[in-house]
């Protein structure tokens, strides 16, 4: 049904319109939100969050890794919410179908391959990936195109240092990221939700910003199936759709990647996809944003230009129009 007035959603989804109708994500989070508001009243709540971000998850450890400043002071979205309330529509469109349906997925053995403009193309194994440079805790907000935002204490390596290891040319202007997408071990990727496999694309100085990192794990512990695993792209003044799971191929090129979600809607969803509470989604407003972990009753928060990042990252932006390069 089409809403001429934009809703300022608490839930909206980040899909084509025939499969958005089809959600039942409202319903599910009002059930937790009125839960999670009788806990609170009993007092609770804090305990089960403190519960929450003490994984217990039989995931593998990661032993080697820096703490870094960066997210001091964050309140971390509590591990459960993390894992459990996810966009990876090759295991389902719904927010809950990833993490059961990704159960089979077996993300070891895993390699990728380097590709087009670069000294001399490559395949590098994720174990080859661990060692290219010390691994570090960042603490990064998460900003989805939908509306809800989320703190996690991801564990990677800086983007720079794999790029600066595959030693592209000069011709090479774009870095394009393709996800796996294996329908035996992936349902979603059975149906035609989207144009599989995943694609995603970064200016190279977009690649090369600090704050950029090929993220192989979160609170400690390797990525879980469901969050990307085993290695996944964050890029956190960017919406959330922008971070590529399950990366098996990285490529180097002249030209502007033709990326996953600007072929499905280019009206909806651009390439650079900043977030920027001054241009709304054609659907919904981007002003505000429902901190997930918080409970469906808890404030929506104004949302930052650039997530909060706009020190480190406005300048790759100088000159240009964030409504025409949205």
């Amino acid at each position: 049904m089409w809403i001429s007035k934009k809703p300022d959603i608490l839930a909206s989804e980040i899909t084509p319109r025939e499969v958005f109708e089809q959600r039942r994500e409202f319903i599910k989070a009002a059930g937790f939100g009125a839960i999670g508001a009788a806990l609170a009243s009993a007092g609770l709540m804090n305990s089960m969050r403190a519960e929450a971000n003490s994984p217990a998850s039989g995931l593998q450890k990661i032993s080697d890794f820096k703490k870094t400043p960066y997210g001091a002071g964050e309140t971390l979205t509590p591990y459960d919410d993390v894992t459990s309330y996810n966009n990876f529509y090759e295991f389902g469109t719904g927010k809950s179908d990833p993490k059961p349906q990704s159960r089979l997925f077996k993300p070891r053995p895993w390699t990728v391959s380097i590709e087009g403009e670069v000294s001399k193309p490559r395949t590098l194994s994720i174990d080859d990936i661990f060692k290219i440079a010390p691994l570090e805790e960042r603490i990064y907000r998460m900003r989805c195109v939908e509306g809800w935002s989320m703190v996690i204490p991801w564990v990677g390596l800086p983007l720079a240092s794999l790029i600066k290891y595959a030693e592209p040319t000069g011709k090479a202007k774009y870095v394009e990221f393709i996800s796996m997408a294996d329908p035996k071990m992936m349902p979603g990727v059975r149906a035609p939700i989207l144009d599989w496999p995943y694609v995603e694309g970064l200016r190279m100085d977009e690649a090369m910003n600090p704050l950029t990192i090929m993220a192989v794990g979160l609170y400690g512990e390797v990525l879980p199936n469901q969050n990307g695993a085993p290695m996944r792209l964050v890029v956190p003044w960017k919406y959330g759709f922008k971070g590529g799971k399950s990366i098996v191929k990285i490529r180097f090129t002249d030209k502007m990647p033709l990326t996953t979600w600007v072929r499905s809607g280019p009206t909806e969803y651009g390439f650079y996809a900043n977030v920027n509470p001054t241009v709304d989604h054609p659907r919904w407003t981007q002003s505000t944003e429902r901190r997930i972990g918080g409970g469906l009753f808890s404030p929506r928060i104004k949302t930052q230009m650039f997530n909060g990042y706009a020190d480190q990252v406005a300048s790759l932006y100088t000159g240009m129009d964030l409504r025409k390069n949205f």
